[in-house]
């Protein structure tokens, strides 16, 4: 049994549920027709609404977080969880108080009735939080109804792709309380769990100048993903990858390794949906950049792209791609790449975990998933990775609670908050030992209780900083994650309009579908190039100019965010 969810793990579940890449950048948005919109903020106003940042050293990793460029730092990485761990959060918590909570869940809910996870951790911060937990999968269709009736809880978690369905920007001020007053600045030393969250995972929570969103999962090193190889296959076929340096030499490997005849290919798709993962190996961006001219350009106009697209249609030619992938059939993906049948796939840093490492070794004993390391497509240039936002979901507290409520909650998100290797972080992950976990090899795991009663759910109003943890026994899976992290966030860049709330005119909000969807036709070999360029000048016509206005005029306003 793993410890609990890990943002990387969370994120991917969540990522299936909603058709987005794992880990992807968000660009929080919300569907207004004003220029501008509710919620973007300018880097001044910004600046004076974030908590102040001060790492909390309580606790020594294991493999210690790398500070890399951009203000990208990985995730610290722990294999055992520590012996004796301290406690981050003296006197009392809460004060009595009690609230009601709406959160989504990717798993089974579990019984609020008799639950003593839910009794021990409500004991802990001497406060009643009334869990109501929903169906993540159905979650975007549960919360408009109760946005509408004007029946919110008293707080609640919104993962930001919901931002567009719900028009969230309007609802700041108006049904969630401003934190600016209890958190920005040095105000957030009372809360000094909180102010151990990354500047970067706070700033999607600014709308409008003012601080109200909570960030869940933050992580100040967030990547789409890595291209992922069979390490184990190709040390049997001699084959070493610290000789691959392009996409040239990434293709040319493709003859030696596909042998069609046995049902071996070397390839599952390597582009991802909307070049989510080429954008990485290609160098261009997921959303808007900038010309040598300082003219926008979106992703679908760079010359990189259409390299990028180029290049897997040849692959696809050559016969090197698994038919299956081919015909853009993911559902067996992971099973094409877990039983030896594809050497190389493109998946988000979520997928590299002791999970993925029990399925693949119970194909393949030998299993043993490895990533590149950055490279560039053209064997020359520098590689950079893109950071995501440093959280994809917040949580907020209605508005209608007393100065009193605020404190009282933002007291029990502080201890939601202590850093892994904590007493707290163990009381609000497990419950109780001896009742719902026991330390097996030095990490809690689970009782046949706990497995009925745990679920993330406080997680999702607060939590600390990510880190990268031992699951299912595979120790060197959490090491080489680690290391691969560290060494990518030296390569980190800042998209522009990094981690900026922005409401895109709503009336835009489909034009992108047409084009990605020509993009699928094209990197398969359905449609020729030209229908690429085709769909391109189409987007312009039917919206694209006008967002890259749009988009001029928040850069002249509010800066890029970088």
């Amino acid at each position: 049994m793993p410890l609990a969810v890990s943002r990387r793990g969370l994120l991917s579940a969540a990522a299936v549920a909603v058709g987005a890449a794992v880990a992807s950048p968000l660009l929080s948005a919300c569907g207004s027709k004003g220029s501008g919109g509710p919620g973007t903020t300018g880097k001044n106003e910004l600046q004076r609404a974030l908590p102040s940042y001060l790492p909390n050293h309580s606790v020594t990793a294991d493999v210690p977080s790398v500070t890399g460029a951009n203000g990208a730092i990985s995730d610290p990485c722990f294999l055992k969880y520590p012996a004796s761990p301290v406690t981050t959060v003296s006197g009392a918590v809460g004060s009595g108080g009690s609230y009601t909570t709406m959160t989504p869940l990717w798993g089974a809910i579990p019984p609020s009735a008799g639950n003593k996870y839910y009794d021990a951790v409500n004991k802990a911060i001497g406060a009643t939080l009334k869990l109501q937990p929903s169906d993540g999968n159905t979650y975007g269709n549960i919360l408009p109804p109760v946005f509408a009736a004007d029946k919110l809880p008293d707080w609640i978690m919104i993962p930001g792709w919901l931002n567009v369905q719900l028009n969230l920007g309007e609802a700041m001020g108006t049904k969630f309380a401003d934190l600016t007053p209890y958190l920005a600045g040095d105000k957030v030393k009372q809360y000094p769990n909180l102010a151990n969250v990354p500047a970067a995972a706070w700033a999607a929570g600014v709308w409008n100048g003012k601080l109200y969103g909570i960030p869940t999962y933050p992580s100040a090193a967030v990547f789409n993903g890595a291209y992922f190889y069979r390490k184990d296959l190709l040390d049997k076929l001699g084959v070493s990858t610290a000789e691959l340096k392009s996409a040239d030499d990434l293709f040319n490997l493709g003859k030696e390794l596909t042998h069609a005849s046995s049902g071996v290919w070397a390839f599952d798709d390597l582009f991802g949906q909307s070049a989510a993962y080429a954008s990485q190996l290609f160098q261009f961006t997921n959303h808007w950049t900038a010309d040598s001219a300082g003219k926008l350009i979106y992703k679908y106009e760079t010359d990189q792209i259409v390299e990028a697209l180029n290049w897997q249609v040849k692959i696809v030619k050559a016969g090197y791609m698994h038919p299956d992938a081919v015909a853009n059939t993911n559902q067996n993906g992971k099973q094409r790449f877990w039983s030896g049948k594809v050497y190389f796939e493109v998946d988000g840093t979520g997928a590299w975990n002791g999970s993925d490492a029990q399925s693949g070794t119970a194909a393949n004993p030998g299993y043993n998933r490895q990533a590149l390391p950055l490279m560039a497509a053209d064997g020359k240039s520098t590689p950079t990775i893109e950071l995501g936002n440093g959280a994809a979901m917040f949580s907020y507290l209605n508005k209608k609670l007393s100065d009193a409520q605020i404190k009282e909650c933002l007291a029990i998100a502080n201890y939601f908050a202590a850093p892994y290797g904590s007493a707290e972080w163990l009381k609000v992950n497990f419950g109780d030992e001896g009742v719902d976990y026991t330390m097996v090899d030095g990490n809690p795991v689970l009782t046949s209780a706990g497995n009925k009663e745990v679920a993330t759910t406080y997680q999702f109003l607060a939590c600390p900083p990510a880190a990268t943890t031992v699951s299912n026994g595979f120790t060197q899976v959490a090491k080489d994650y680690a290391t691969w992290q560290g060494q990518a966030v030296a390569r980190a860049v800042k998209p522009l309009f990094y981690d900026m709330n922005i409401a895109e005119p709503s009336q835009y909000s489909s034009i992108n579908k047409p084009v990605d969807d020509t993009i699928d036709d094209v990197r398969f070999g359905r449609k020729p190039i030209s229908a690429f360029t085709d769909a391109v000048a189409t987007w312009r016509k039917q919206g694209g100019d006008a967002l890259r206005t749009f988009y001029d005029g928040i850069r002249d306003k509010y800066g890029t965010g970088q």
